[in-house]
This record gives C-alpha cells, structure tokens and sequence, in this order.
C-alpha cells in the first residue's frame, strides 16, 4: 500500500507539471488577464474619487465618439466591418494573421481600413487601450449552429471572439448596414448608435 501510495503522488504530480506545460499559454493568460481587470477596476476607481462621474461620462463619450461616427458612415455606405474590443491585447493569439497598425482611434482610419479596395479589409480590427493595434486579424469562428442563417462571417468571428475571450464585437452589415454587437457568445441585432453608445460605454 506505501509503494502504491507513493506510485499514485508521483504520478499525480508528473501529471499536474505535463498540464502547466500543455496549457501554459492559457493559464498565462488567464493570469495576466486576472491582473489587468483588476487594474482596470482600480484605476476607475481612483478616477471616479478624484475627478467625479461626470468626468468620466464625458470622457467616454470622447473616447466613443470616432467609433461611433465610423459605424455611423460604415452603415450609410454598406460597408461591412468587424470591430473587436479586446480589454486585454494578446500578441501571440491576435497578430497571427493581422498586420500591426499601432494608431490612434479615428473615424477616417476605421473607414479606410474596412473600404472594400483596402488590402486590411478582410479579417477585424482589434481596438484595445484606446488604440487601434492590429487589422485584418482572422478570427475563430463560432460552432453555434442555431444561429440566425443571413449571419456570415463576420457574424460567427465576432460571436466566436467573445465565446473565447473576455472581448466585446461591433458588427456591421454589408447586406443591410444593421449594427450587431456580440459579449460572451451572446448576439444583439439592429442597434441604434444611442445603444451601441451605452454597450460600449459599458464593456469598454
């Protein structure tokens, strides 16, 4: 029994050091993730102690506004577009098929980016803190079956993005303009920009 106590413990620790290795990409991110959270919260936070909510409010709405604008015109023009916003920006995981942008949040880049003629217009943008990191990213599909059949896909990267990950997707319609938002493999359809405002505001 001793010898066969001792056989088990050793090969329920070479079994827990063999996982860490399998899965050590995913547990540091997992990790790292953890971390950034609860900076973020921290840091909103202080914020809201120091300068008050109203501050914060306007600046979220500075923040908001080129995204916004960008979706507006995307939707006047029929231009189809897959916004990711990724709390934490994962190099390894993003950047595999993506070309690194690096740039400021504006209307105009976005709107370049997604016009059909532009080599970047396949794939997402991924957005995360404040700036514009890579495009043309391609993205995990999702396996959800029961989805609505008109979804393409840039419906299913976006829905898959966020079954997988802790980001948020903004998708516009090239067949109808209608404005999508996906969180935690979960869809709502047809927008207003008042409401995609307030998701983003939210989760962003």
């Amino acid at each position: 029994m001793r010898l066969l106590t001792e056989l088990l413990g050793a090969f329920v620790s070479v079994g827990f050091i063999a996982l860490i290795v399998v899965f050590q990409q995913e547990i540091r991110r997992f990790l790292v993730l953890i971390g950034r959270n609860a900076s973020l919260q921290k840091n909103k936070a202080w914020w809201s102690f120091l300068f008050g909510r109203k501050e914060i409010v306007k600046n979220n709405s500075i923040r908001l506004k080129p995204i916004i604008d960008a979706c507006k015109s995307l939707q006047k023009s029929r231009t189809g577009a897959l916004i990711v916003f990724a709390k934490y920006f994962d190099e390894q995981f993003y950047l595999n098929s993506g070309e690194i942008i690096e740039a400021k949040v504006s209307r105009r880049l976005l709107e370049s980016i997604f016009q059909k003629t532009s080599p970047l217009h396949d794939g997402a943008v991924i957005i995360s803190e404040n700036r514009i990191k890579c495009a043309s990213s391609i993205l995990p599909l999702t396996e959800n079956d029961k989805l609505p059949p008109q979804f393409g896909l840039r419906h299913r990267a976006g829905i898959g993005i966020s079954e997988m990950s802790d980001a948020v997707a903004v998708i516009v319609s090239e067949e109808t303009g209608e404005i999508s938002y996906a969180k935690q493999g979960r869809v709502r359809m047809n927008l207003s920009f008042s409401e995609l405002e307030k998701l983003l505001d939210k989760d962003y």
